[in-house]
């Protein structure tokens, strides 16, 4: 996994009268223990990757109080399983990234939410939206209102965030009704701390058992049951939903010493507004300022009595809604016509940008236009000012730096299995020239990047060879697909691998199998060995190809360069027709890297001998023509200044974070470059024989060096 909680994870044992510090996400996973909840799943994906990750850590918790708690092998899974909550009254939580994550869980969702919920159905999304997301730009809220599925939104401190998932909880049951809380990658990592309660088991548990089954045939979405659930959406829970959020005083109202204007924020965004306010003097660093503020903890649905409680005798009021479209703006502005409440006006996107992240820059710009239209007496440098201030600093920072910052894209990480991958595509393309390359959801898709520029589209996580099938039926030359094995067991098994055999597709398929979810911190999946609780062997990718169909079939060192080129090189002109396939195998580095430490650090704890691999490059063999670092990319290969007065090209150079894994002397053995590269072997706690053969080895370097001619 990304990192370990095991310490972390103890704090969520605390009970009523203790004190709880820690982050978000341990919040978040507290909160769930004391809400009852039965059962939890959930699949990685940033910004909530490590709630997979502090879940697997807390097991003997969990278990203690009797929760279920499994790894979905995707979205779809993890949603499916809140079908629990439909006939009994147990609660159940599920995690994801969105909004890829809701797009594969929206056959369940919409199944989930037309038949309504006995026990409390919570769903929480990380809401990856803006400058620092890693997927396309869409907002949960589309697919909440689309079907009806009640949307937190908490104000990022930890006491919000642990009271909606307590009321979350208890919302979906008052309106039968499945809840999303969205999470931001600040509420994920905010610091903070609040009074906790004891943990408590669900009302059925795996230490109190359901023992018999309920059926009720209006909870099936089948004609006519269908026609009544929607009905009942409208007329029974969406009143519910609104009544118990108006009695619990979900939403927040903070006072402001002006009441001629306000400011209606979600609730995610509320740390942000508020730190651009005290830019402008109207706010303190705890929160209290002179804007009234309506904090919207619940985006969907919303309360027009309080709406229009908060806008009554308000000339303006700005929304301060991220993204598009501006589902809030839009409603507010409705609910405010329905009611003639024409004396306020509303802004929103006339004065803050349509889409994009709402950073504090942006903020500040933006409320320096509402504040100029809604006092227009005072309009001038008083609004501008502080927008100014940021484009000066940014200015006088250009100035020193002398040139832009230069673009820091994505890449592959040091040692990277996948990798070498791409070098051999490059390498092979001379022989078999350029094809159509699909990408997919993963590490490999940084291939598109420099320096290898490989990939040509990529549709979705495990869809690397689906997305192939139509340029394939197309293209002259067989075209390869890149999936990984999160993605083959995600979906890619089912729509690529057995839809193009029971097709007959003649195409390449190339599986990086490194062990692992690797992109989002390194989680399990199906066939990552050493799970404790399974009862047999995971399943092999090589036995379930095999199975459904597929003949053609290699399984390669990923680091063995010439070998996969003579395998891609095969594979493309191979008479045979049919699905040829690949499978790249190397363990993810950053995994081994924190597999292998521990254990090298307690053997030279205990005086054991321990051998690190390092690779070098000798300057004075090197010619400077940096093929080497064209066609692996390694961050550790770097140039340095020539040592050779006579020659101008700089050298290229291994730093100190090359881990071993032998990539680069491997590129230039198959690509034929250079034989500057060597590799070294660093002992530590040498035995007798290791210090002999040393010996014996500086003895001959130094007689070889004695025979060298000394000229005058």
């Amino acid at each position: 996994m990304e990192r370990s909680f095991k310490e972390e994870v103890k704090s969520l044992r605390l009970g009523a009268g203790d004190t709880f510090h820690g982050e978000g996400i341990l919040a978040v996973t507290k909160a769930l223990l004391q809400s009852g909840v039965s059962y939890i799943s959930g699949y990685p994906g940033a910004p909530v990757s490590h709630l997979v990750d502090v879940l697997t850590d807390a097991e003997d918790i969990l278990e203690d109080l009797g929760i279920h708690f499994e790894f979905a092998a995707n979205e779809a899974g993890a949603a499916a399983i809140l079908g629990a909550s439909i006939q009994y009254p147990i609660r159940g939580a599920v995690t994801w990234k969105s909004v890829v994550g809701t797009n594969v869980a929206s056959d369940a969702l919409s199944n989930l939410s037309s038949a309504g919920v006995t026990g409390g159905a919570l769903i929480i999304v990380g809401e990856d939206y803006g400058e620092g997301a890693s997927i396309i730009q869409e907002r949960t809220h589309a697919f909440a209102m689309k079907s009806q599925i009640w949307l937190l939104d908490p104000r990022p401190n930890l006491p919000t965030i642990v009271d909606m998932v307590e009321h979350g909880f208890a919302l979906s049951e008052a309106s039968n009704t499945p809840v999303m809380l969205e999470l931001r990658i600040r509420a994920c990592h905010v610091q903070g701390s609040f009074d906790c309660k004891d943990n408590r088991a669900g009302t059925y548990s795996g230490r109190n058992l359901i023992e018999a089954p309920k059926f009720d045939s209006a909870r099936f979405c089948l004609p006519p049951w269908t026609y009544s659930q929607e009905k009942q959406k409208i007329d029974v829970r969406w009143p519910a939903a609104v009544q118990y959020v108006a009695e619990h005083k979900l939403n927040e109202v903070f006072a402001g010493d002006r009441n001629d204007v306000g400011i209606i924020v979600q609730g995610g965004l509320y740390n942000g507004l508020i730190r651009s306010l005290q830019r402008y003097g109207l706010a303190d660093s705890f929160g209290n300022g002179q804007i009234p503020l309506y904090v919207l903890n619940v985006t969907y649905p919303l309360v027009p009595a309080e709406i229009v409680e908060f806008c009554r005798g308000k000339t303006s009021v700005l929304i301060v809604e991220e993204g598009q479209p501006n589902f809030l703006e839009q409603a507010i502005k409705a609910i405010l016509q329905e009611r003639q409440q024409h004396a306020t006006v509303v802004h929103g996107k006339d004065v803050l940008p349509m889409a994009g992240e709402y950073t504090g820059e942006v903020v500040i710009g933006g409320l320096g236009k509402f504040f100029a239209a809604a006092w227009p007496e005072k309009a001038g440098a008083a609004w501008s000012k502080p927008a100014d201030d940021i484009r000066l600093i940014k200015e006088n920072a250009a100035k020193l730096l002398r040139e832009p910052v230069p673009v820091r894209p994505p890449g592959f990480c040091v040692g990277c299995p996948e990798r070498p991958v791409f070098s051999a595509i490059k390498i092979a393309e001379k022989e078999i020239g350029k094809t159509h390359v699909t990408g997919d959801v993963g590490c490999h898709i940084f291939s598109s990047l420099a320096p290898f520029h490989i990939g040509n589209t990529m549709l979705g996580y495990g869809l690397g060879l689906a997305s192939g099938a139509g340029i394939a039926a197309n293209f002259k030359k067989r075209v390869i697909n890149i999936m990984g094995d999160g993605g083959f067991w995600h979906n890619g098994l089912t729509t690529g691998v057995t839809t193009a055999v029971a097709n007959g597709d003649d195409g390449i398929l190339i599986i990086m199998k490194n062990g692992y979810a690797a992109a989002t911190g390194g989680q399990r999946i199906v066939s990552t060995p050493g799970s404790e609780k399974a009862k047999a062997p995971p399943p092999s990718i090589e036995a379930v190809l095999k199975h459904v169909g597929v003949n053609w079939l290699k399984t390669i060192q990923s680091y063995s360069v010439s070998t996969m080129v003579k395998s891609i090189v095969e594979a493309s002109r191979s008479p045979e027709r049919g699905l040829k396939v690949i499978i790249a195998d190397g363990e993810c580095q950053l995994a081994r890297q924190r597999r292998i430490r521990p254990i090298n650090a307690r053997q030279l704890s205990e005086g054991k001998r321990v051998v690190r691999t390092r690779f070098g490059i000798d300057a004075d063999v090197c010619t400077g023509d940096h093929s080497c670092i064209r066609l692996s990319g390694c961050p550790s290969l770097t140039i340095a200044p020539n040592p050779d007065p006579l020659r101008k090209d700089p050298v290229a150079q291994v730093d100190n974070n090359c881990v071993g894994c032998g990539l680069c002397g491997e590129v230039a053995h198959a690509a034929v470059l250079c034989p500057s590269f060597y590799r070294t072997e660093i002992i530590q706690n040498p035995t007798l024989w290791d210090r002999l053969i040393d010996g014996c080895r500086q003895f001959l370097i130094g007689l070889l060096r004695s025979q060298r001619p000394v000229h005058a």
